[in-house]
C-alpha cells in the first residue's frame, strides 16, 4: 500500500503552500504528491492523469478537499467514483475528516460517506456559482456608476487633427504618426481617428 497526495491550484497565481504543509505533515514522501495548476476553465490535468495511473487497489490518497478532485458537482462524484469504486483506492479529505473511505467500510458507513460527499460537493458548487453571480452583480454596478475596466483608454494628443493631416497629405509616415500621436498601435489609431472624424461631424 502507498500513500499519495494530490494538489490542485486554480492558477500559477495562487499558492500551494497550504496544501502542501499539510501533505507534508503526514508525512509523505514529496516524489508521491503530485501537483496542478491549471485554470477552472481548462481542467487539462497532467499530474492527476499521472497519479491515476500509479494508483493501485489498496492505496490511499489524500486531498486538502473534495474540490481538488473536479470542477463541479458531476465531476466531484464521478472522480470520487473511479477512484474508490473501479480503482479501489481509499481517499481521506483532510479538511474533513469524516470523509475517509478507511472508516466504516460496511455498508451503513459507505452509505453515509456517499450521503455526505453528495452534500458537500453540491454545496462546493452551489458557493462557486453564488461567487460568480455576486461577482457579475458587482461589475455590473461597477459599470453602472461609470466605473471602467481593463487598460485606461489612450488619448489622442491635443494636436491630433493637424497630425492626421500631415498624415493624409503624405507629410507623416504611418509609424511617424504613431509616435508622435503616441498611440502605440495602428489600431488604436484607426479607432481614434474614427472617433475624431464622428466627432468633427456633430
Amino acid at each position: 500500500m502507498k500513500v499519495y497526495g494530490y494538489i490542485r491550484v486554480s492558477s500559477a497565481d495562487q499558492n500551494e503552500d497550504r496544501q502542501l504543509d499539510a501533505l507534508e505533515a503526514l508525512k509523505i514522501p514529496r516524489e508521491q504528491v503530485f501537483m496542478d495548476k491549471q485554470s477552472g476553465k481548462d481542467f487539462n490535468r497532467p499530474a492527476y492523469k499521472a497519479l491515476t495511473k500509479k494508483l493501485k487497489a489498496g492505496d490511499l490518497l489524500y486531498v486538502i478537499d473534495i474540490e481538488r478532485l473536479g470542477r463541479n458537482y458531476e465531476e466531484i462524484l464521478d472522480q470520487w467514483r473511479i477512484l474508490t469504486k473501479e480503482k479501489g483506492v481509499d481517499i481521506a479529505v483532510i479538511d474533513i475528516p469524516l470523509l475517509d473511505t478507511r472508516i466504516g467500510k460496511d455498508l451503513m458507513g459507505t452509505f453515509i460517506t456517499d450521503l455526505m460527499l453528495q452534500i458537500l460537493s453540491f454545496v462546493a458548487q452551489n458557493d462557486r456559482e453564488n461567487i460568480r453571480k455576486r461577482q457579475a452583480q458587482g461589475i455590473a454596478a461597477a459599470k453602472a456608476r461609470g466605473v471602467r475596466f481593463g487598460r485606461p483608454i489612450k488619448k489622442p494628443p491635443k494636436n491630433f487633427g493637424s497630425l492626421v493631416s500631415q498624415w493624409e497629405s503624405g507629410d507623416l509616415s504611418i509609424t511617424e504618426l504613431l509616435d508622435r500621436t503616441g498611440l502605440k498601435a495602428e489600431a488604436t489609431f484607426y479607432r481614434r481617428l474614427r472617433e475624431y472624424r464622428l466627432e468633427k461631424t456633430k
